[in-house]
């Protein structure tokens, strides 16, 4: 779908096993599993039957958002750090995933004319111009401005601000770096032709760049914020402001009506949205746990679940044969991975420091741990079709960039205990576990997040494959963590509560991977720095990058690069899937639909 910027880091893993898979054999070797979903799924239910109009105008499309904490509450897409608040609010963008936001694109996320505003981008002046359309509107009838376009940058780049968003990338426009540390009071790069209440922003850059033209990318920033509406809150206390919290507004095509705190939304349509009138009156979106959303999906409870959420192979084995729904799908703008705590973040210089003496500093131990674990048998026997190992750092959904014939990291036993032996992890003086190169006792604390009983049983394999090659590997603080405690936990500047652990991103439509693995990216949470890899990421989007074939071989040297490092490792891909109520019309998650929310009607008042 059309993911506004970047990542959103608190997506559940997307793996899932149940306790018969524990033991894997300790065969040494697997090299299957790149070649992708044995499962094939359309993006698009095609129903036939006629809506019935009655029931579209009077009856409530009733969704489900699979998560086992309450959300956050945080509308606010320049602020929000999670996939679960992007769900919950998903019916005020015109598309899930693009809350608020400015641009249409295409069936390849390439940004064309006809939404909220429209793109001129001129490589020979290096500016971005931005036009808002005459008849765009806030949900409260106030009119979309300028200044609106321009506010979330300041937002984003406040030395004050919760938000998450910064990476070097938006320094490309004039004057955001002096903004950010402080030394000027406002963005110089960012004019007003006819005004802050008029229709137009231009953003002046040091370079422009062929991400530019794609939703999502980490250059120019594509929702607005709702600036006469905000201005009065403190930059710091916006996420917590009823602003976002309670009564947030949205340019979409419906409004909100009610937030149950971290349990439920409800929505009716916008009357002063410029697009297509959405056709279904009323929308509810619920939270169900993922021990609970198989049953509540086979008693028919939910038309479906909200696009982008998380929903796993066992899921799919439990419901792919209700005979009330169709199985929706298409290959995910996401990825699980496992990403070490080797260095932190300094907030004084506001980047990411890598620390040689950290515990997971040692690029063979790191390798080790990668080959001990035999993901392709978890995701063949549990992904049910629907997951498969990940090869790199690129899911396929970015098909020209993916690198197909990496091999990311296949079990291999053997491999694993002889990186351990050469870099010195031995076992000393009769013990069973392995001590660092210098000697000491080690052992590894592995952090993630609270889920279903077989995700439970995912992770005593995982402990157990670590063990197996002689790694007293185990849960940090002695248990699975609750999602938005582990969050809080990786995500602080410095931290020796965990030093592996397993998550996933949820990725913005546009691969450049600055803001998640960038120096100065808070969202880099395992603090993974090198020279080359700036280099690397930075030549994605230089001159000569315009050249497709050109920025294609920087993308595959940049996954080898990362594979090699073993900072960050790819765990698995995905679809991103639903069951879909047969009563539904329109359902297309396909990224040329454009009107998702509008396009949708019902054949019948009550779910089948």
């Amino acid at each position: 779908m059309d993911k506004k910027k970047l990542a959103l880091s608190a997506v559940a893993v997307l793996a899932t096993l149940s306790l018969a898979a524990c033991s894997s054999k300790s065969s040494s070797s697997s090299n299957s599993g790149t070649s992708g979903a044995s499962v094939k799924m359309s993006a698009s239910y095609k129903n036939t039957k006629a809506t019935d109009k009655s029931a579209t105008k009077n009856s409530t499309l009733k969704l489900a958002e699979p998560n086992d904490s309450p959300f956050q509450g945080i509308s606010d897409p320049v602020l929000s750090t999670n996939a679960e608040d992007a769900d919950v609010f998903s019916p005020g963008g015109d598309t899930p995933g693009n809350i608020n936001g400015l641009f249409r694109t295409d069936a390849n996320f390439k940004i064309v004319d006809g939404g909220l505003a429209n793109q001129k981008i001129d490589r020979k002046a290096k500016t971005v111009t931005i036009t808002l359309r005459k008849n765009a509107k806030w949900s409260n009838g106030d009119k979309v401005t300028a200044k609106d376009i321009e506010y979330p940058y300041e937002v984003i780049a406040n030395k004050n601000t919760t938000s998450q968003q910064y990476s070097a990338d938006y320094n490309a426009i004039k004057g955001m770096a002096e903004y950010h540390t402080g030394s000027a009071k406002t963005i110089s790069g960012i004019t007003f032709p006819d005004g802050q209440t008029g229709r137009t922003a231009v953003i002046h850059l040091s370079k422009v760049t062929p991400a530019m033209k794609y939703s999502g990318n980490s250059f120019i920033w594509q929702s607005v914020e709702p600036y006469n509406y905000i201005k009065n809150v403190p930059i710091a206390k916006l996420a917590s402001s009823k602003q976002v919290r309670k009564d947030p507004l949205f340019t979409g095509p419906y409004k909100l009506d009610k937030v149950v705190e971290g349990e439920s939304t409800t929505w009716s349509p916008n009357k002063y949205y410029y697009g297509k009138a959405p056709q279904i009156k009323h929308i509810s979106i619920n939270v169900v746990s993922s021990n609970n959303i198989d049953k509540a999906i086979q008693s028919n409870k939910y038309d479906f679940t909200v696009p982008n959420s998380v929903m796993r192979g066992t899921d799919y084995k439990q419901i792919k044969n209700a005979k009330n729904y169709k199985m929706v799908g298409q290959a995910a703008l996401s990825y699980g991975y496992f990403g070490f705590n080797v260095g932190h973040y300094d907030t004084k210089t506001q980047k990411n420091v890598m620390d040689k003496n950290s515990k997971m500093s040692n690029k063979s131990l790191r390798q080790a741990m990668m080959y001990a674990l035999n993901l392709d048998a978890v995701n063949k026997k549990f992904g049910n079709g629907i997951t498969w190992r990940g090869n790199t750092l690129i899911p396929p959904i970015f098909k020209k960039y993916w690198d197909s014939s990496a091999k990311g990291y296949p079990l291999n036993i053997k491999k694993a205990n002889q990186l351990l032996d050469k870099a010195g992890y031995k076992k000393r003086n009769g013990s069973k576990w392995r001590s660092d190169p210098k000697g000491k006792p080690l052992t590894i604390n592995f952090g993630t997040m609270t889920g279903t009983s077989a995700q439970a049983a995912e992770y005593q394999d995982y402990l157990q494959q670590w063990r197996k090659v002689g790694l007293n590997a185990k849960l940090a603080t002695g248990k699975t963590m609750e999602m938005n405690s582990f969050y809080s936990t990786i995500q602080k500047p410095k931290q020796n509560t965990v030093d592996i652990y397993a998550a996933a991103w949820s990725l913005s439509s546009e691969p450049t991977p600055t803001q998640i693995y960038g120096e100065d990216a808070t969202y880099n949470m395992g603090h993974f720095v090198t020279k080359k890899n700036t280099q690397l990421m930075s030549d994605m989007n230089n001159e000569k990058a315009w050249n497709d074939t050109y920025r294609t071989k920087i993308f595959k040297q940049w996954q080898n690069y990362m594979n090699e490092q073993a900072a960050v490792v790819p765990d698995n891909f995905s679809y991103n899937w639903s069951p879909v109520n047969k009563r539904v019309k329109g359902f297309d998650m396909g990224a040329a639909n454009q009107n998702f929310w509008t396009n949708l009607s019902l054949t019948s008042s009550s779910l089948k």
